[in-house]
């Protein structure tokens, strides 16, 4: 009679990736299980529900998804302005999850940048945008103990106009925000975002408040920084007009991911460029995939689907019914 015990999920989970490489070992941002419970009014709401996600190094990505998809939550976590139920998270190979006080206000501070919605949330309207964008270098030279002196300043504030020029806005160094239009104010609030050199810039619905033309601009910002200082920036966004501006656009549905959308540039024998998008189907860590609504409704597909494996790929149809 054999003695020996049913291993746990833990020791499945252990033996199953022993060989292989660690889970998002390569990527800058790790969504393992993330799992979010809210209690509002005696009511448990689950905002994310073993979401994974894995997003690497100088990407600029786009997360859409509509009103209470979880989203929001997502981002809250990754900015460190919230703490996952259950799950792991980590940015830049800090964990979210066992952080204390300091360390996560020193997180916000110098590993990541962030852009809010409102306008007038991102910059302190009693500065001038170039001093808007020194502030955070002071703060961080303050927290470490390094001087303040008129050298100090002056090395600031030729940073902050280096990113104001990237961004075409070196022509409002001295203006303040009453004196901003509402495009000019976010592009500041990127420089802002970028002013401690990042690993990644987290955005929340950065074009919300704006119209399409100010809105390209915004993101043509964006794209500037992505591209030129190889900055990883995470956008959030309800628009899927505004993701189609990124070369990778996930979307949440439920509390989990649901499927991405890859694009890139292709040159035909003439030279003409056009942008060419995939979209997929992502598969979580337990094998599950969600099917989007406009290839499950148009086939009546609720509850289960046959699954047929192929050479090449695999079969998915309709549960029907056996022949009498």
């Amino acid at each position: 009679m054999s003695t020996e015990t049913e291993p746990t999920l833990a020791e499945l989970e252990r033996r199953a990736t022993r060989s292989g490489p660690a889970y998002g070992q390569d990527a800058l941002i790790v969504c393992d299980r993330l799992v979010r419970v809210f209690q509002a009014d005696g009511v448990e709401v689950q905002a994310l529900q073993g979401l994974d996600l894995l997003i690497k190094e100088g990407e600029l990505t786009a997360i859409v998804g509509a009103s209470g998809s979880g989203k929001s939550t997502l981002l809250n976590i990754l900015a460190g302005l919230d703490t996952p139920t259950a799950g792991s998270a980590s940015v830049a190979g800090c964990d979210l999850l066992g952080m204390d006080a300091k360390t996560r206000l020193g997180y916000r501070r110098d590993t990541v940048g962030f852009i809010w919605q409102r306008t007038s949330r991102n910059l302190l309207p009693y500065l001038t945008a170039a001093q808007n964008v020194a502030l955070p270098m002071q703060l961080r030279g303050r927290s470490r103990g390094m001087g303040v002196g008129r050298r100090g300043n002056r090395a600031r504030m030729a940073r902050a106009a280096e990113l104001l020029d990237l961004l075409g806005m070196s022509h409002c160094l001295d203006r303040r925000p009453a004196g901003l239009s509402g495009g000019e104010q976010q592009r500041v609030a990127i420089a802002v975002a970028l002013a401690n050199d990042p690993a990644v810039v987290f955005a929340d619905e950065p074009t919300g408040e704006l119209d399409t033309a100010t809105a390209e601009q915004v993101f043509s910002a964006l794209r500037t920084a992505n591209s030129e200082l190889g900055t990883t920036i995470l956008v959030v966004t309800h628009d899927q007009a505004v993701s189609s501006e990124v070369s990778r656009t996930v979307s949440i549905r439920d509390g989990r991911t649901s499927s991405e959308t890859l694009r890139h540039v292709r040159t035909d024998e003439n030279g003409g460029e056009s942008t060419v998008s995939r979209e997929y189907t992502t598969i979580d860590r337990s094998g599950r995939l969600q099917l989007p609504p406009e290839f499950t409704e148009p086939l009546a597909i609720r509850d289960r689907v046959l699954l047929e494996l192929q050479p090449d790929h695999i079969e998915v149809r309709p549960d029907t019914p056996p022949p009498v």
